[in-house]
């Protein structure tokens, strides 16, 4: 997942930006389109990937990887390092732990002015692992044991990891909140479920510049319009270039092409153009000339289908082998993205050093009518006169849900729908708005049968969130954990302790692929295709730079400009 694009001002296009509607952006001000609403800029909560496409711009972490795949310092002064001695292995109570030295640079402020101490990291810390609140990844936070703060300079800590992990830097998600607004809310409606995630001062106050510590602060928030954001004159780096930035939400990918031509956003996000437009603009762009760059760059997004093991259906695994064996995901590659992305064959990507598509290691599944009608057969559902199968009078239907207005998606959908009819499975789509969908839906796992969306990570990532049975969303965690489809595997949570602490990385590779076996051996997820990240950028737009992990290229947005 370690992908770079650099863009910089294509020649001969003066007369193509003085088309009425296409006048060249400039760093007065720099609209950028998204196509999925945020549900919230909390660094604690959030958890949909607009959140953290717009979280980048104003906040910053400990350290955070690079479009080229390396890990560098954003707050901290270094990474600390086992070698160097600025971490170490200790044992306490029989247990081996990590503690590591960080220390924050001395130029670190929040946009009031309050510098950014240790103490803002105990606050988030102590937020975040609450059982009333619910967070994502509660794992990217209880790793930390305990962080003790340097007596002499509070800006000097030790942070005690619960285990030896090999990963314990990376903590590019481990994000400080500002001690002095957020631990007042917290103490006030922090014993409340979710009380402390309805009134934190990122919901109730989201303009105060007092949150924010990278190079922007947010101006204005009007929820299903933008987000507007102005340089923030605290910033610890350089100052941006572009004096404003606004995000405007249009929820309808389709219509995202017409929003720029008419001049109504000047870009278009990661999280904006469908692929097949991107295809199709990518052609007009280079025929008519167009002051704009598409960019198409290999990702590590796993588009894929999570099924509710909790529903009977779901739960017989020959039912979940034939709808995998039933598509043919290849023709829907070629037929949809002209082969331009990947058929997916679990869940690690190309682009990881853990993926691999040994036999010894995952099962395939190639698509096949004959094998997915006699895995329904073998499992008591018959075909009916109307051409959908029945068990004990029950039609074989199933609900099937994703982002509503996401054209791809929808394109898949139907793509699907007649490929599972075609084997007599019934599929009813009932979809939602991204907000509800991401933020409702799947956190509390009320989805039904089907629900197709992505995930995206770093390289060499635990996947702990979404296949260990403790990263199932409940009521009593506070809704917390990705593990949205409902799946338990003793051996499977046995693997993913056992990779949190193994230094060597050639045995991490082996956990991994144990974990890929029974992963593509129980079928808990539907598999579809590895994607490639798009977006549109304004042609002299310079030292923009697309990831394709989940560290989104405005976490370089000060280093963009326009002129």
């Amino acid at each position: 997942m370690m992908k770079k694009m650099a863009t910089g001002l294509a020649l001969g296009l003066a007369m193509s930006f003085a088309t009425p509607g296409m006048a060249a952006p400039t760093n007065a001000e720099l609209k950028i389109g998204i196509s999925q609403e945020f549900e919230t800029l909390n660094p604690l909560i959030m958890s949909m990937s607009a959140s953290v496409y717009m979280y980048r711009m104003v906040g910053r972490s400990l350290v955070v990887l690079t479009p080229e795949g390396k890990w560098v310092t954003q707050l901290a002064k270094e990474i600390p390092s086992l070698d160097k001695g600025t971490a170490k292995i200790i044992e306490a109570g029989g247990k081996k732990k990590v503690q590591a030295n960080w220390e924050i640079i001395e130029a670190a402020k929040w946009g009031d002015g309050k510098p950014v101490i240790c103490q803002d990291f105990i606050t988030a810390h102590k937020i975040a692992t609450s059982a009333n609140v619910s967070v994502g990844e509660k794992e990217n936070w209880t790793q930390v044991e305990k962080i003790d703060i340097d007596p002499k300079n509070p800006k000097k800590c030790t942070f005690t990891y619960d285990k030896a992990k090999w990963d314990f830097y990376q903590l590019a998600q481990f994000f400080p909140v500002p001690t002095h607004l957020e631990l007042p809310v917290f103490e006030k409606y922090g014993k409340q479920k979710e009380g402390y995630d309805k009134n934190s001062t990122y919901v109730r106050n989201p303009t105060n510049p007092g949150l924010y510590n990278g190079p922007y602060v947010i101006t204005d928030v009007k929820l299903g319009s933008h987000v507007a954001f102005a340089p923030n004159p605290q910033f610890y780096g350089k100052q941006p270039n572009i004096k404003k930035v606004v995000v405007k939400l249009i929820p309808n990918t389709g219509t995202m092409e017409a929003n720029l031509r008419s001049g109504t956003i000047d870009m278009i996000s990661t999280l904006g153009m469908d692929f097949d437009q991107a295809l199709a603009f990518d052609k007009k762009v280079k025929a008519e000339k167009l002051p704009y760059v598409v960019h198409f760059v290999p990702s590590v997004t796993y588009e894929h289908i999570d099924l509710k093991l909790d529903n009977p259906i779901l739960a017989d695994v020959k039912v979940r082998k034939a709808l995998l064996t039933s598509i043919n995901r290849e023709d829907l590659v070629k037929a949809l993205f002209e082969n331009k992305q990947e058929v997916a064959i679990h869940n690690v990507s190309p682009k990881d050093p853990w993926f691999t598509t040994d036999p010894k290691f995952i099962t395939k599944y190639p698509y096949s009518k004959r094998n997915a009608g006699k895995l329904l057969d073998e499992a008591g559902w018959k075909m009916g006169a109307d051409g959908i199968r029945v068990k004990d009078g029950k039609r074989l239907s199933l609900n099937f849900q994703t982002t509503a207005g996401n054209k791809t998606r929808e394109l898949v959908q139907v793509y699907l729908q007649n490929q599972w009819k075609q084997s007599g499975i019934e599929v009813l789509v009932k979809n939602e708005p991204a907000r509800v969908f991401f933020g409702d839906t799947m956190t509390k796992r009320k989805f039904e049968g089907l629900a197709l969306f992505a995930w995206v990570s770093s390289p060499e990532n635990s996947p702990r969130s979404t296949v260990g049975s403790k990263s199932i969303p409940t009521k009593d965690n506070g809704w917390s954990g990705q593990n949205f489809h409902g799946w338990k595997n003793p051996e499977v949570d046995k693997n993913l302790d056992a990779l949190d602490v193994e230094f060597n990385a050639k045995k991490r590779e082996e956990i991994v692929h144990n974990i890929l076996k029974l992963y593509t051996d129980e079928v808990p997820v539907l598999p579809l295709f590895y994607r490639s990240d798009i977006s549109v950028s304004p042609a002299n737009l310079k030292n923009y730079k697309m990831a394709g992990h989940q560290f989104y290229e405005t976490n370089n947005i000060e280093d963009w400009n326009l002129n």
